[in-house]
């Protein structure tokens, strides 16, 4: 892999992976770990990991990597998209 300095990705675990894409995530992940940064949104917490990839051992070690050195901004919160919409229909500044 080449070197980056960073890596984003958003939405991750949206959609399930399978073993060789849990793998590959895993390698690439590992490979930043020490040497760039990752900045990963989603929408699911670290105990629901599990849901989404095969492999819990795999997904375990992938969440210890990522957690390791991390700040983990926890944003649960309303839907901004959401939000916006309320207010819009109130009739309030959009």
């Amino acid at each position: 892999m080449t070197h980056q300095d960073l890596l984003i990705l958003d939405e991750l675990l949206y959609l399930s992976f399978n073993r060789a894409q849990a793998e590959l995530l895993f390698h690439v992940l590992s490979e930043l770990n020490e040497r760039g940064s990752v900045i990963i949104t989603t929408n699911l917490e670290f105990s629901r990991w599990t849901e989404i990839s095969p492999d819990t051992m795999l997904t375990a070690a992938l969440i210890d990597r990522l957690t390791h050195r991390a700040y983990i901004l926890d944003m649960n919160r309303t839907s901004y998209r959401l939000e916006q919409r309320l207010k819009k229909q109130r009739g309030g500044n959009s």
